[in-house]
């Protein structure tokens, strides 16, 4: 049906676009999966799984923030569809800032609908109140000396921004509370003049004060719900790694793609480049995705199409049809993994009542990670990370594939934890535990039950051999 309708609608003709669009409202959206309370490992691992075979739609809503789903509604009314991803801003004019509480209501609203949630933050500098106007206020700039005392601990600009960030804490903890994990986007477009934060490359730059937002936001103030999203704008001057604060601060890379429709192939393979493995989207676009597009960039997580863009630069039938390709995942469509939370330490045990153990206890680079008789202490104590990693406390360093390795027999070890696409591991319902970047699984050699048999990847299969258990 999704075919069909999708084809109708790609006819351009009214009469087509007209006929869709009343089969469209007459149909029912899929059930929507009620999501539960859940850590943000479990969206980062569902990210993960659907990583170059689907992506999820989204619709960003901006203000005002009384109608925190006008746009979405407006998705819903062309294809009979809720968008998988529901998208809205923390906001900067000072009605909408003083009306916070919806734009939060409609998040907890939207996951409860099975949809996930994205926040964006059009942020007032610190060098003035809490609202301000979009021009003059987040479209202004900061002197370099203005900059520096922000990003310097104890001076009072860098004060003030930390209770700028305190304001919608309470919010994001509503969040947290609910177990509503957030993709959360702040900074956006660093590498962009437009904005007061943005185009100062290098650490000492944007960069150091996502580092601080991120260390106030996630450390001091402990919400560990917020998934944090980088961004770039497609500006083709490039560089975009010198605005990146580093793979311990980012858990999706993400590019807007304004200088034109959507990413060129340079654009998608530097953005690749940049993420080392994790989740890529596409966070913001004027124009809804094609089906030649996904298929030649088939890597992108998410799409997020900006407002009033989505019926100010698409006919009804092109949104008709990016809604219903096959690829395009919308509410209803997206279940979560039951696996994959974070704070378990203990012991990972397996086929033949045996466990994942780093080899003599060792803890320097490279030491082989292999199969052994269940003992207490360090060798086989493991903590699954929040961030898709298992952290070995006893030696600081986490389970790793073997160079970055993708192919059948990559023996795994431990090695410094980097952030990097052979260091995530994916729970699955089947028990396995799956390195999205390769597309294998744990798995014992041979399903030897020898104690010493040095684990690697392979194929993704039904043996037993490839079961764990995790500590709760």
């Amino acid at each position: 049906m999704r075919q069909a309708l999708a084809r109708l609608s790609a006819g351009g003709t009214a009469l087509a676009t007209a006929f869709a669009a009343l089969i469209l409202g007459a149909l029912p959206a899929p059930d929507a999966q009620a999501f539960p309370a859940t850590p943000k490992a479990n969206v980062l691992a569902y990210l993960q799984s659907v990583t170059g075979n689907h992506i999820v739609s989204g619709q960003h809503n901006k203000e005002p923030a009384s109608a925190p789903a006008q746009y979405t509604q407006q998705v819903k009314n062309i294809t009979g569809q809720y968008p998988g991803l529901w998208g809205g801003d923390l906001m900067f004019n000072p009605a909408d800032v003083a009306n916070r509480q919806s734009v939060v209501d409609q998040a907890k609203t939207e996951w409860a609908n099975g949809s996930l949630v994205n926040l964006t933050w059009h942020v007032c500098p610190p060098t003035q109140g809490s609202g301000c106007a979009f021009e003059g206020g987040v479209k202004s700039g900061v002197t370099d000396a203005q900059f520096n005392q922000i990003v310097t601990d104890g001076t009072a600009l860098n004060t003030a921004w930390k209770k700028r960030l305190d304001e919608v804490v309470p919010y994001l903890q509503q969040l947290k509370d609910a177990g509503v994990p957030v993709l959360f986007r702040p900074l956006h477009e660093m590498n962009e003049s437009w904005n007061w934060w943005g185009h100062r490359p290098g650490a000492d730059g944007s960069a150091r004060l996502y580092r601080i937002t991120h260390d106030y936001l996630a450390g001091t103030k402990g919400l560990s719900n917020l998934i944090w999203v980088w961004n770039v704008q497609d500006n083709p001057a490039g560089g975009w790694a010198d605005y990146y604060p580093g793979s311990s601060y980012v858990d999706v890379v993400s590019l807007d793609a304004w200088y034109k429709s959507y990413p060129s192939a340079a654009d998608y393979q530097q953005i690749l480049s940049i993420a080392g493995g994790k989740p890529i989207a596409m966070a913001e676009l004027g124009k809804i995705p094609t089906a030649a597009l996904l298929d030649s960039q088939p890597r992108w997580s998410y799409f997020m199409l900006w407002s009033e863009q989505l019926t100010g630069n698409n006919t009804n039938a092109e949104i008709q049809t990016g809604y219903f390709l096959p690829r395009v995942l919308n509410q209803g469509e997206i279940t979560l993994p039951p696996g994959g939370g974070s704070g378990g330490t203990g012991a990972i045990s397996g086929y033949g009542g045996k466990c994942v153990d780093v080899r003599a206890a060792g803890t320097a680079n490279s030491t082989p990670v292999q199969l052994y008789t269940c003992a207490p202490g360090t060798a086989q104590t493991w903590t699954v990370g929040g961030d898709g990693t298992l952290r070995n406390p006893n030696s600081g360093r986490c389970l790793d594939i073997v160079s970055g390795g993708t192919a059948n027999g990559t023996k795994v070890q431990i090695w410094d934890c980097n952030g990097t696409g052979a260091q995530q591991w994916q729970a699955q319902a089947s028990g396995q535990l799956k390195n999205p970047q390769s597309g294998r699984c744990l798995d014992i050699p041979g399903g030897s039950t020898a104690d010493g048999t040095q684990l690697q990847i392979w194929d993704c299969n039904t043996n037993a051999w490839q079961k764990w258990t995790l500590p709760g």
